[in-house]
């Protein structure tokens, strides 16, 4: 098992361990609720990598959080803006 980074609902940012053929999965919220993620490819160029996004969101949502969580970190990195 690999583990893949989650994009939207309670897991967003982190990285869980998946099966490496898992379309879906499943993460416990609190007591009696599960959230749900779907297996999706992101891509640059010839290079990609799987992440699992929330239910709620579509792929385009899901790239415009990577996106800013990227320039965020640019920002806030010690050293300043690159």
């Amino acid at each position: 098992m690999q583990h893949y980074l989650q994009v939207g609902g309670g897991k967003d940012g982190l990285s869980y361990p998946a099966a490496d053929d898992a379309e879906t999965v499943e993460w416990p919220v609190a007591i009696t609720d599960k959230e749900t993620y779907t297996r999706s490819t992101f891509s640059v160029g010839d290079v990609s990598t799987y992440i699992f996004i929330h239910e709620s969101l579509t792929q385009e949502q899901a790239f415009k959080r990577i996106i800013e969580h990227y320039k965020a970190w640019c920002v806030n990195m010690p050293s300043g803006r690159l």
